[in-house]
C-alpha cells in the first residue's frame, strides 16, 4: 500500500499496531482491512460481537430555524415525521434521480441535525448541502472533531452496558440517546444502529476520546474482537445493505437499488429529484437490484456482466462474494426488471467464462429469522 503518512488517518491508526491490523489505502485513508482474519471477524460479529473503527465517515453539522424544512428538501425521506432522539435512514438525489449519497440523518433536538454521511463523499456531500442552503440555516463539516465506533453482534449490548450506567435496552432501533457518559468519557451519543445485520451501537464521540474508549472495550474480559473493513463488507453484503460506489452511484436511483423505501414522494414537501423518483415509482423501475446464487465455480465480482440463459447482456454485478455465513458464492445484481423474478436463470461472466446463476431471495442473511 501507499506510505500511510501519505493517507487520512483514524484517531485510532496508532493503536491497530497493537492488535496486529492489516492496514491498506481505503479510498486514501489508512484503515485496517483485518486483524486476524476476514473470516473469524465476520463469525465474531455474527455470533459474539465485533468492534469497528468508523471514524473515516463524515459527519455534517445542520443547525437554524430553518434546519428541518431544509434537511427535508434535501433528503429523500420525511424528515418532518423524525422525533427527538431519532436516526433515519435517507438518500440525497440529483434533480435526474441519480443517487448523491446514502446517510443517516440524527434529530438532535428541533433545530438541530446531525448527518453521517460516507467518507469517500463528504467533501462531495457538504459541498452540495452549503450549496442549497437557504433561510436560518448553518452547516458546519464536523468530520474532523467527530470519532465512531461500531459495536455489533448478539453480545453487543451486555458488553457495552458494562461501561455506561444509562440502560441501553431502553434505546430502541434507530433510536439515539445523547450527552451519555460511557467509560468516563462525557457528551457520548450511544445510536442503535448499525451495518452488518446484527444488532449493535454506533457510538459518537470527541475524536481525541476514541483510543480510550477502544482501548476500554477491547480490555473487557468476554468483551469484543477488533474488526476490520473486510468483514464490515461482507456482513452488510450478507444483510443487502447498499453500498455507496457499487448499489448506489450516480446513475442509479435508490428505487432501483432496493432502498426506494427511503424515497417518499407523498411527502407533501419538495425535494431534489421528486419529480423523476415519482414518475419511477409510479412507472416502476426499468432495472431492480437482485440477489443472485452462483451454481458453476466462482465468485461473482463488482462489474461482472450478468446475461440471460441466452447469453443476451442484461446487467451487472454490484457486489458478489463467497458468504461466509451461508457458505456459498453469491452476488447483488443490477438487472433488466424482465429477469428479476426470483428464480429466473441466469449466467455471470467470470474471467472470460459464463458461470450459471440463479435469482434467489434478498437478504441473504436476515436476524430475526435466522438463515434464509
Amino acid at each position: 500500500m501507499s506510505d500511510a503518512s501519505d493517507l487520512k488517518q483514524t484517531p485510532l491508526f496508532s493503536t491497530y499496531e497493537n492488535y496486529g491490523a492489516k492496514v491498506i489505502d481505503f479510498g486514501g485513508w489508512a484503515l485496517p482491512v483485518h486483524f486476524s482474519s476476514i473470516i473469524d471477524e465476520h463469525h465474531a460479529v455474527r455470533n459474539k460481537a465485533g468492534l469497528f473503527d468508523v471514524s473515516h465517515m463524515g459527519e455534517i453539522l445542520i443547525e437554524g430555524e430553518d434546519a428541518e424544512s431544509f434537511v427535508n428538501y434535501m433528503m429523500t425521506n420525511e424528515i418532518t415525521k423524525m422525533k427527538e432522539n431519532q436516526a433515519q435512514y435517507t438518500a440525497m438525489c440529483y434533480e435526474n434521480g441519480g443517487t448523491i449519497d446514502d446517510l443517516l440523518v440524527y434529530k438532535l433536538d428541533h433545530q438541530t441535525f446531525f448527518l453521517v454521511v460516507n467518507a469517500a463523499n463528504t467533501d462531495k456531500d457538504f459541498e452540495w448541502i452549503k450549496k442549497h442552503a437557504t433561510g436560518d440555516v448553518s452547516v458546519t463539516n464536523i468530520s474532523d472533531q467527530v470519532a465512531q465506533l461500531a459495536i455489533q453482534g448478539p453480545n453487543a449490548l451486555q458488553i457495552l452496558q458494562q461501561l455506561t450506567d444509562v440502560d441501553l435496552n431502553k434505546i430502541g432501533t434507530f433510536r439515539f440517546i445523547q450527552n451519555v457518559k460511557v467509560a468516563g468519557i462525557n457528551d457520548v451519543l450511544i445510536s442503535r444502529t448499525g451495518y452488518t445485520g446484527e444488532d449493535g451501537f454506533e457510538i459518537y464521540l470527541a475524536s481525541n476520546q476514541a483510543a480510550k474508549l477502544w482501548q476500554e472495550l477491547l480490555s473487557l474480559e468476554e468483551g469484543p474482537q477488533p474488526c476490520g473493513l473486510g468483514a464490515r463488507d461482507t456482513l452488510r453484503f450478507e444483510a443487502t445493505l447498499a453500498l455507496y460506489g457499487q448499489e448506489l452511484t450516480s446513475s442509479i436511483t435508490p428505487i432501483e437499488a432496493g432502498i426506494g423505501f427511503t424515497v417518499k414522494t407523498q411527502k407533501r414537501s419538495d425535494f431534489i429529484g421528486k419529480p423523476t423518483l415519482a414518475k419511477e415509482k409510479e412507472n416502476g423501475p426499468t432495472r431492480k437490484l437482485v440477489g443472485l446464487e452462483i451454481i458453476g465455480k466462482g465468485i461473482p465480482r463488482h462489474g461482472y456482466k450478468v446475461f440471460t440463459s441466452t447469453e443476451e447482456e442484461i446487467g451487472f454485478v454490484t457486489s458478489g462474494t463467497h458468504s461466509p455465513t451461508l457458505k456459498k458464492p453469491l452476488g447483488l445484481a443490477l438487472v433488466q426488471l424482465p429477469y428479476a423474478e426470483k428464480g429466473t436463470k441466469l449466467k455471470v461472466k467470470v474471467r472470460n467464462k459464463l458461470i450459471d446463476a440463479v435469482v434467489v431471495h434478498t437478504p441473504f442473511y436476515q436476524r430475526r429469522r435466522g438463515l434464509t
